[in-house]
């Protein structure tokens, strides 16, 4: 998918995982490229602990609740985005799609980034 392989070539830029999955739905949201980047600055390794969500997850969510948030909450969407990630990557937690404390990574990050962007590509093309 499209998508996803341009969220990996902007990760390969230099950009983190949350960053990569935002910009490459830039054409997504009214919000500019430079916008999109510093929202994400914040969201990389897990919030930058590895013990939080992975940023391309968060990505993900956040271009959900750009489309999607009519006050108050967001549709199952959000949920069913979450398991999904999770199916394919086998965590939500960075850390642990990492493999931080048993050495076998789940995930690697270009393949999560990818999984973000493409989920995202499928919902709103």
């Amino acid at each position: 998918m499209e998508r996803g392989k341009k969220a990996v070539e902007i990760h390969h830029q230099g950009y983190n995982c949350c960053q990569s999955v935002l910009l490459s739905c830039a054409d997504l949201t009214d919000l500019s490229e430079e916008t999109l980047a510093r929202l994400g600055a914040g969201f990389l390794g897990g919030m930058a602990t590895a013990k939080g969500t992975c940023g391309a997850l968060v990505g993900a969510q956040m271009i959900m609740g750009l489309k999607e948030f009519k006050g108050k909450q967001l549709p199952g969407n959000a949920r069913d985005l979450c398991q999904k990630f999770e199916g394919h990557c086998g965590a939500v937690i960075c850390g642990v799609i990492k493999g931080k404390e048993t050495g076998k990574a789940l995930c690697s990050c270009d393949d999560c980034i990818r999984c973000g962007a493409e989920m995202i590509e499928e919902i709103y093309g």
